[in-house]
This record gives C-alpha cells, sequence and structure tokens, in this order.
C-alpha cells in the first residue's frame, strides 16, 4: 500500500494518476470526503486526514510500504517561518507514529540553498525529516512549468506575459508536473536504507521567451513576454494582498541570478520528458498533460 498527500492538487493527483495505471490502488489523503469521490470510483482507499492532527494523519500513514507526503504552497509565510515549521512538526509527529517503511517527500531546487527566500520553507522540512527512523528520499523538483497557468488570461486576451524570470531570454530549470508524478510514483517503488536527494528538471531549461513562444504556437496569435522591473515588485505583491512578500521576492532573485540552482550532475539527477509546449498546450485546450 502506497499513502499519497496532496492528491487534489497537481503533484499529488499526478502521482496516484501514475500509481493507478500501473495497476497499483493507493491510499490516498484527503481533507473533504466530498473530493474524494472520484479517487474512491477509480479503487483507492480513501483516508480523511489534515496536517493540523497529526493523529489521523498517523493512522494515514499506518501499514504503507511507502508514503508521499508535501507541505501545501505557502506563498505569504510569516518572517519566522511560524506556519511552516507548525505543519513541518505535525508531519514529522505522524510520520514518527504512523511508521511506513520508506518516505518520499516532496522538497525543491534551492532547499539547500544559502540565502534565505522562500524555498527555504523547504529545506526545513529536508533537516526535520532527515533524522526520522525510516528512510527519505527528498525530491528536489525545478519550477514547476503549470506556474505558467498565472499568465493564460493575459497571453490569451493581450498577447502579453509579464515575467520577472529575467532576463527573458535566460533558461531556467523547469519540470511539468506529470513528470513529477511520474517520478515520484517510481520512488515509492524502489528500495534504499539511507536518506536520498533526487534532483529533477526537463530535459532542456526553460525561458520567458520560450513561454511566450509555446503560448504564441498553442494560441495561435503572437505572445510576448515583458520583464517586470524589479523596483516594482513589492508594491504590486503588496496590491496583490501579500504581506509578506521579500522571501518570494528572493527566490525569483535566486532563478535570475543563478544562486538558486541544481548541484549534483549525476546519478541522482534526473530528466523530464514533458516539454514547455505540451504544457502550454494542454493547459490552453483545459486539459492535463500525461
Amino acid at each position: 500500500m502506497y499513502t499519497l498527500m496532496g492528491v487534489t492538487g497537481k503533484v499529488g493527483g499526478a502521482t496516484a494518476r501514475a500509481l493507478l495505471a500501473e495497476g497499483k490502488r493507493p491510499r490516498v489523503i484527503v481533507r473533504d470526503r466530498a473530493k474524494s469521490e472520484s479517487w474512491a470510483a477509480q479503487g483507492c482507499e480513501i483516508a480523511i486526514a489534515d496536517l493540523d492532527d497529526a493523529g489521523t494523519l498517523a493512522r494515514a500513514f499506518e501499514d504503507a510500504e511507502a508514503a508521499f507526503v508535501m507541505l501545501p504552497p505557502l506563498f505569504d509565510p510569516s518572517p519566522d517561518w511560524r506556519e511552516a515549521k507548525a505543519m513541518i512538526a505535525t508531519l514529522r509527529a505522524a510520520l514518527t507514529r504512523g511508521a511506513p517503511k520508506r518516505v518520499v517527500a516532496l522538497s525543491t531546487i534551492g532547499a539547500d540553498a544559502e540565502r534565505s527566500n522562500l524555498l527555504s520553507q523547504l529545506g526545513l522540512l529536508e533537516r526535520a525529516l532527515s533524522t526520522i527512523a525510516m528512510p527519505v528520499a527528498f525530491l528536489r523538483a525545478a519550477w514547476f512549468m503549470e506556474n505558467a497557468a498565472f499568465d493564460l488570461a493575459s497571453a490569451r486576451d493581450r498577447g502579453v506575459i509579464a515575467s520577472y524570470l529575467q532576463p527573458l531570454d535566460r533558461a531556467v530549470p523547469m519540470i511539468a508536473t506529470a513528470d513529477i508524478g511520474n517520478t515520484i510514483a517510481d520512488l515509492l517503488q524502489q528500495q534504499w536504507s539511507d536518506t536520498r536527494i533526487v534532483e529533477l528538471e526537463a530535459a532542456e531549461r526553460v525561458s520567458p521567451a520560450a513561454i511566450a513562444a509555446a503560448f504564441s504556437k498553442a494560441l495561435g496569435k503572437p505572445v510576448r513576454a515583458e520583464a517586470v522591473p524589479r523596483d516594482q515588485w513589492e508594491t504590486i505583491f503588496r496590491e496583490q494582498g501579500m504581506r509578506n512578500p521579500l522571501p518570494r521576492m528572493h527566490m525569483i532573485d535566486g532563478f535570475n541570478e543563478g544562486w538558486i540552482d541544481f548541484a549534483d550532475k549525476g546519478a541522482n539527477a534526473r530528466k523530464g520528458s514533458v516539454s514547455i509546449d505540451a504544457v502550454i498546450a494542454a493547459m490552453v485546450e483545459g486539459t492535463t498533460t500525461a
């Protein structure tokens, strides 16, 4: 039995679909039973649990051959990371009590960055889970290609996407969530005895200009990328409702300046197969990449 968190989101959902395609019937964790119906119809076992209750989460991990765990995205954290720290403490306690045989945890490129930024939350996760009793694999995934969904309306309506990644021709590590799900499904079925770090990015790195070109191809109309000036970021983010935009700004700086990148180019570095063109095309069509 494989227990999965996050199945109502893109990564957990992609992982569940990958396991189902292999004939596995995972146990999926949901907060709301109403959101479990489609998974139950596909033969999944349902566990109702949440990151605010270590007890119910521990029961979901019991008797699992392996468990996939993740933190929900938190784009506007408190300066002291209190929200992430609380969820990490609950997750660690639940894993300790539930004792799955192995754990695969979604981490990120930049989890090991020395400079504080939005991705430092996953560095905290790695440090907390690296000392639990069972073997753990941390999947450090690149920038999600699906983040381009925020640009779909502007690309379609105005033929422009606003880019915080810059310069516009600078390619950075990205990955499709379908590739993340496939990789997690593979890791869950592997055997190992220590703490592992696996790095995952697409076969080719992606620039904002390439994202615009992918939108242009999918929409059948010209689309261009425009760089958002750095001195406007904080104002824009605060106008969007963020209280603490600096971690997000520092994360983007890390990609733009190159201090957020992958370190391991060896056996633990993996490449995905889904391209930015395929992700954007599916986004425009309202479908999901496989």
